[in-house]
């Protein structure tokens, strides 16, 4: 795993695509239920297989789990031409077509070649057509990609406030979007055919924040930014179990304070698009016990009065034989932000929730955003596993 410094990254802003906690819970139930029929894999394991069934012949498209259900939205400020315009694109790691002019239009310049070739993608509850262009694609200062194919919106639905997509999945989801049969490099294989990066994995570091639509985010592409972490990179291979086997799957044991236990040996997934912790049913009742916490009807998260909240144990994930302490002040919504999921000011609402169903269906567990800002994550799809890293804010006392 090579380690780069912040030259090979890239900022992003996040948003919560809810607008109340009920929706928040609703998005990423109904994520979790696609990914426990296995709509769309989209992990290591099934670029794999993707690539083995395209290798003999196969084609076709899934749609399910995607950038358009996703309750966390990432964007980021990409460069296109020379002289470059910016676009505020959406990262998805889901797919692996980049194209702007959902938005704001497309400005060609010396750089800009038109194919002739027809562009199409599908995506969950989105779409767009259009012409395809190769030209600059200017991610960074150093990262500065010559000749990639992007597409030029002629049509685009689904994708308000944003220009378009910034693909960053695995090239074989290209086969059939343009022309023919045959994949379009992707910004991560120019990256890499070009001399930027050295290897297919992706870092994600995530500062918590009490303000919406903060940049607060940062993506190294092909390695570690070793300056956003605090101790190794634990990395664990992708787990055996289905569902979660299908996506970035890894198997924990998860604990409340020293001694109750919540998960034993459980497979679940981390996931940058979903907003909460989910749990399975009997995992969350249990923390639900232990914690002393109340459901809340106005949002449906659990709260706790302020005297609970100063006995609340921490949580740890034990990955891979690494544990991993979520602190008590990690396990609440920010308080500065009750307001944007129509909580109360003031009062204190844990960020766990119900997945929705019982643990030992192969999907016990969802790490998602709200346990991603503590930990430094690492996505290498070329060794099939999941690395985990503490940060200067695994700690942090900012919620």
């Amino acid at each position: 795993m090579s380690n780069f410094v912040a030259s090979r990254s890239v900022p992003f802003v996040t948003r919560v695509a809810g607008r109340h906690a009920k929706d928040i819970i609703a998005r990423d139930r109904a994520r979790a239920q696609k990914i426990m029929q296995c709509i769309n894999p989209h992990g290591p394991v099934a670029f794999h297989e993707l690539r083995r069934r395209r290798h003999h012949g196969h084609h076709g498209h899934g749609h399910g789990v995607d950038v358009t259900d996703a309750g966390v939205t990432y964007t980021a400020s990409v460069g296109v031409g020379n002289p470059a315009t910016q676009y505020t694109l959406l990262i998805d790691t889901g797919s692996s077509n980049t194209w702007v002019g959902a938005d704001k239009p497309y400005r060609p310049t010396s750089s800009s070649k038109s194919t002739g070739q027809r562009v199409s993608v599908s995506y969950g509850s989105g779409s767009f057509s259009g012409t395809e262009y190769t030209d600059t694609v200017s991610l960074s200062s150093s990262l500065v990609i010559e000749n990639q194919s992007i597409g030029v919106a002629s049509t685009a639905q689904g994708f308000q406030g944003v220009d378009g997509i910034l693909g960053i999945g695995p090239v074989d989801l290209t086969v059939g979007t343009v022309g023919g049969n045959t994949p379009v490099p992707t910004v991560t294989d120019n990256l890499f055919a070009q001399g930027l990066i050295q290897n297919d994995s992706i870092g994600i570091f995530y500062q918590p924040t009490t303000q919406s639509g903060a940049q607060n985010g940062e993506l190294t592409f092909g390695g570690v930014d070793t300056s956003k972490i605090t101790g190794d990179v634990s990395f664990v291979p992708i787990t055996s179990t289905q569902p979660a086997s299908m996506y970035w799957g890894i198997d924990q044991d998860l604990t409340y304070g020293n001694n109750t236990s919540l998960l034993s040996g459980s497979a679940g997934i981390v996931d940058t698009g979903t907003t909460l912790l989910l749990l399975a049913t009997d995992a969350f009742q249990a923390y639900q016990r232990a914690t002393g916490a109340t459901m809340d009807n106005a949002t449906g998260l659990l709260t706790l009065t302020e005297q609970q909240f100063a006995n609340l144990q921490s949580l740890f994930f034990t990955i891979g034989g690494t544990t991993f302490e979520f602190t008590p002040n990690a396990q609440i919504w920010p308080r500065a932000l009750n307001s944007t999921i129509g909580g109360e000011e003031g009062k204190i609402y844990l960020v766990a929730a119900d997945l929705g169903s019982p643990s030992g269906q192969g999907l016990d567990f969802i790490n998602g955003f709200a346990f991603l800002q503590r930990f430094y994550s690492v996505y290498d799809t070329g060794n099939s596993q999941v690395g985990l890293a503490t940060t200067p804010f695994t700690t942090a006392e900012t919620n």
